[in-house]
């Protein structure tokens, strides 16, 4: 056990039980992953064993990680930029591929992946290039690029809060503190609840061996400004501007958690609503490059102001200006990569509904989501007009290009409410049905073969049709459905959140601009 000046638990590791070899492989699949993050302060990326369980609650079939073996870590890279701050994939390009040689394997030995932007990397320029870089492997890859949502909720899954929050019945807010954000993720019962981001990291400044700023960005100009001095390239940080500038982003952290009301720099650093005021916590989990400091993992200042924001938060805690108690969810730097490998791969049901084995594997497929209630009566025209303005939302042309229609199915399988959804899709998708294209449907709740049948039997639907069901799925996520694996029927559902964004910020004004690419 490290000694840590504040309480903190760790939760035991669950036993895991032998199955006899007949009934594991049925309801056991191993994958073997990479996940490569590359994030405006720093790049790593990590090779694992992934094994997922078949649930047998409910009659579902859903897949779920039940362990993680990890292969290899790389070192932690800081991002490599070049002279006019885009960064580098030439380097990039040369440190995975001594990833791959060090850690023994070839990408002929890859499952599944993903490729995380967030941040900087994020930016056009950046995402292309990154994205060319495992073009070759974009049949296996996810190239996720998270907006800062997305971002916090794979850090909880990657930390290991989420799966705390599932073991240990409370609720955790996992703080993901990074070189240029943090992330909150409030969890409980293994799911996400809420989540926000703001302008708050280790790395908004960074620093050489003299102590002369080498790199300043926005939010510490703000900080800064509010703390009455002016930071200049160049110039040495003194040791009291480094600690008024902690304190700032310290005391903005302890606001959140605490819930108090945001005061003026707190509004104007936060990049997506904040926080609900009500939000109830039971205890804290801490994630992303600064947690490492935090429980004494890592020691080793990198130029910036994350071990000074450590030292500070390990304090707050001491003093209990921070009065929750925390938990060490296990991940710390990794988790955003670690998430990505388990947040992308679930492996859908044995009720799916396939009508030609041949169509598969589709690749790079988009989902739209319906957002309406299934749980009452179902009228087929609400369904219709939901679904024509999620295709009108992201520009796509019905008949045009497949997309994966997402639901939520609730209430009873009555033949008469699943006939008014299949009624609703089908005049939704009119040159769809009509050119006999490839429909895709994705569904939380166990309907999809019975929905498969009434629109081939009864509605005519004569194109190729996929009906997967225990699947949650998003707006902005793409999939992918593999092959069948054998003896299971089970078809790999590989979900990729592909999204370049660029955001243009006007003091507390933030403009979203999303621009989709298809590979």
């Amino acid at each position: 056990m490290h000694d840590l000046e504040f309480d903190h638990i760790h939760p035991n590791a669950e036993q895991k039980e032998q199955l006899s070899d007949a009934i594991w492989s049925a309801d056991n699949v191993e994958f073997t992953t990479v996940g490569v993050d590359v994030g405006s302060s720093t790049s790593h990326l990590m090779f694992a064993k992934v094994h997922l369980q078949r649930l047998a609650e409910a009659l579902s079939s859903r897949f779920v990680v039940v362990s993680r073996e990890i292969l290899w870590k790389s070192p932690i890279l800081l991002t490599p930029y070049r002279l006019d701050y885009t960064i580098d994939a030439e380097d990039l390009g040369d440190f995975v591929d001594r990833a791959y040689r060090q850690a023994g394997l070839t990408p002929d030995d890859i499952d599944s992946g993903a490729v995380i932007l967030t941040g900087e990397a994020l930016k056009r320029t950046n995402a292309r290039a990154i994205a060319n870089l495992f073009a070759d492997q974009s049949g296996k890859f996810v190239c996720a690029s998270a907006g800062h949502n997305l971002e916090a909720l794979m850090a909880a899954h990657g930390s290991g809060a989420v799966e705390l929050s599932r073991k240990e019945h409370k609720t955790f807010l996992n703080i993901d503190i990074g070189g240029g954000t943090t992330k909150f993720a409030l969890v409980h019962g293994g799911k996400l609840l809420e989540s926000a981001a703001i302008a708050v990291g280790g790395r908004l400044v960074a620093y050489n061996e003299k102590s002369e700023l080498v790199r300043i960005e926005g939010p510490a100009e703000q900080m800064a400004a509010e703390a009455g001095f002016k930071l200049e390239l160049g110039q040495v940080l003194s040791a009291a501007n480094r600690q008024a500038l902690t304190k700032i982003m310290v005391d903005i952290l302890i606001g959140i958690i605490g819930g108090d009301k945001p005061d003026k720099i707190t509004q104007d650093l936060m990049v997506t609503p904040g926080l609900p005021a009500t939000a109830k916590i039971d205890a804290i989990t801490f994630s992303g490059g600064v947690s490492e400091f935090i429980f004494g993992r890592e020691t080793a200042a990198h130029g910036d102001l994350g071990g000074d924001l450590a030292d500070a938060i390990k304090s707050a805690l001491e003093e209990k200006r921070i009065a929750y108690p925390v938990y060490d969810p296990g991940q710390g730097i990794r988790a955003t990569v670690v998430g990505a490998s388990q947040f992308t791969v679930q492996v859908s049901g044995n009720t799916i509904h396939i009508s030609d084995l041949d169509s598969l594997p589709v690749r790079n497929i988009p989902v739209i989501r319906l957002d309406l209630s299934l749980a009452g009566d179902i009228d087929p025209a609400a369904i219709t007009a939901a679904i024509n303005k999620s295709l009108a939302r992201f520009d796509i042309d019905e008949g045009e290009s497949t997309v994966a229609l997402a639901f939520t199915w609730e209430g009873d399988p009555e033949h008469s409410r699943m006939y008014s959804l299949a009624k609703g899709i089908v005049d939704a998708f009119p040159k769809t049905v009509v050119e006999a294209r490839q429909m895709i449907l994705v569904m939380e709740g166990d309907i999809g073969k019975s929905l498969g049948v009434i629109l081939k039997n009864e509605l005519g639907v004569t194109g190729d049709l996929i009906s997967l069901d225990g699947v949650q799925l998003q707006e902005f996520d793409y999939i992918d459905i593999g092959e069948l694996i054998q003896p299971t029927d089970v078809a790999p559902l590989i979900i990729k959140s592909l999204l370049f964004t660029s955001e243009e910020q006007s003091g507390g004004d933030h403009h979203h601009h999303h621009t989709h690419t298809h590979d």
